[in-house]
């Protein structure tokens, strides 16, 4: 495994991390329902990619060389549309929301480009 593999790795365990985080504080710390299903839908989100990168990151290492962008657009999703949700939820201006769907895009990118990577390598004898 080679040393992009294992940064991919420690970020997407950090991102890990930060979505038990938000995940606890919206549960246990925000009284406002929006704030709470706010930080719950992007700590889901979080998590759900976090773990995406790890998968991408092992399929890279085994030769998939188009994996090495899933990472990328699973981080920057991971950015956008989790990092709105949280801003909005901490009181930034509702405006915020509006980049969310971005981050769902990149996502979904993340995703084609991690399919197209695993189906398009040839099986090993």
């Amino acid at each position: 495994m080679g040393s992009l593999d294992r940064i991919w790795l420690g970020l997407a365990a950090i991102g890990g991390l930060l979505a038990v985080a938000m995940g606890a504080f919206g549960a246990h710390g925000m009284e406002d329902p929006q704030a709470r299903q706010w930080l719950a839908t992007g700590a889901n989100y979080l998590m759900t990619h976090s773990l995406a990168v790890f998968a991408a990151a092992f399929v890279a290492a085994g030769g998939a060389r188009l994996a090495r962008l899933a990472p990328v657009l699973f981080l920057t999703g991971a950015a956008v549309f989790s990092g709105s949700l949280f801003a909005m939820a901490m009181g930034a201006p509702r405006i915020l929301g509006a980049v969310t769907p971005v981050g769902g895009l990149l996502f979904m990118g993340g995703w084609i480009v991690l399919a197209v990577a695993a189906l398009s390598r040839p099986p090993k004898a």
